[in-house]
């Protein structure tokens, strides 16, 4: 029996770059679908508006650094930095919140630190951190559901109003624009009155907020098409996911009234799915061990809990990944695996 010697490399990884982050963008695609669906066109002239940004940003950045061009333009993080950004904007935005916000990310949040592999904060989330402490209020404008309002924004229209603040046929963006259920729901509880009363408005559905649920879900059936393509693995998305779903729970069980469900928490938005599969399990600003990874979700799942319920704000996803990305590095040092033969 022949037996045969090869030199080194041994191994060989399949997986680029550049293919992981093409498969990040293709799990996108469902959810971005979802809203298009409920919201009109809004949030594709914002993908495209943060893509061309993003590009050429890294370009630019890319050339200032004296760094090849071609590897690392075609190496895709900049468009999933962008793709994750424009997904969590207002549809009828302003383009220049758009714009700012992935400047912002990728000079601050990426290059100034190094590039690609060496930030220590999620590029998308800290953009998306910087316009919602700068810019609350435009943050917040969000559409009705084109099946609430009964009137389905044409591209020309979502294009009016980004570019120029003035919809077209005499709608005024008022008419257009509500608080997100999220909101709804921390406003009114704020003023007293019960879930129960709370949920009369028809932007809510049963388990979650009407729409959102499908985006939501969407979202998360790309989340698993990334753990099944072996990009991500199943610990952070579990643990965020999972601890949140517990503590919600927990108090719903104590007073109903008071605390929203657990599948409100989950599914009152979009922001928990894109937050657990696509933000929380970026290779470089998490945890890196298995158990690090699952610590640094349940922070995540319980700070997005708290800030929610106790906060200043309706939400809480971007504000819990960027604090469990400043304690990922103590959290590997406490759970390296140890090494084999000590």
């Amino acid at each position: 029996m022949p037996f045969k010697l090869s030199t080194a490399p041994y191994l060989h990884q399949a997986n680029s770059v550049a293919e992981m982050m093409r498969q990040v963008l293709y799990a996108l695609i469902p959810g971005i679908a979802m809203y298009v669906w409920f919201f009109g066109w809004g949030i594709v002239i914002h993908i495209l508006l943060t893509s061309m940004t993003a590009l050429s940003c890294e370009a630019t950045l890319l050339w200032l650094r004296d760094r090849p061009l071609r590897p690392f333009l075609t190496d895709n993080s900049a468009l999933v930095t962008a793709w994750l950004l424009g997904s969590a904007l207002p549809p009828f935005a302003p383009w220049w919140l758009s714009v700012l916000g992935t400047a912002f990310a990728l000079i601050f949040a990426k290059h100034l630190y190094g590039g690609l592999g060496y930030n220590p904060f999620n590029p998308a989330i800290v953009g998306y951190a910087m316009l919602l402490i700068s810019f609350p209020s435009e943050m917040m404008k969000w559409p009705h559901l084109a099946s609430l309002s009964g009137h389905y924004p044409s591209i020309v229209e979502s294009m009016s109003i980004i570019f120029t603040g003035q919809p077209l046929g005499g709608i005024t963006l008022d008419a257009l624009s509500s608080a997100t259920p999220l909101n709804t729901m921390k406003t009114q509880l704020n003023k007293f009155h019960t879930v129960t009363e709370i949920k009369q408005n028809p932007i809510f559905s049963y388990y979650g907020a009407k729409g959102w649920e499908w985006i939501g879900s969407t979202f998360f059936l790309g989340g698993v098409w990334l753990i099944y393509k072996r990009v991500i693995t199943w610990h952070i998305p579990v643990a965020v996911v999972g601890s949140l779903f517990l503590i919600a729970s927990l108090f719903f069980t104590i007073d109903s009234d008071r605390y929203p469900s657990p599948f409100f928490h989950l599914f009152g938005g979009g922001s928990v799915m894109i937050g657990a599969f696509f933000i929380a399990t970026d290779p470089v600003s998490a945890a890196t061990s298995n158990t690090g990874k699952l610590i640094y979700g349940i922070g995540i799942g319980i700070l997005i809990y708290i800030i929610r319920t106790w906060g200043g704000y309706p939400d809480g996803v971007a504000f819990s990944v960027l604090l469990m990305n400043i304690a990922a590095p103590l959290i590997d040092y406490y759970t390296q695996p140890r090494v084999f033969g000590h």
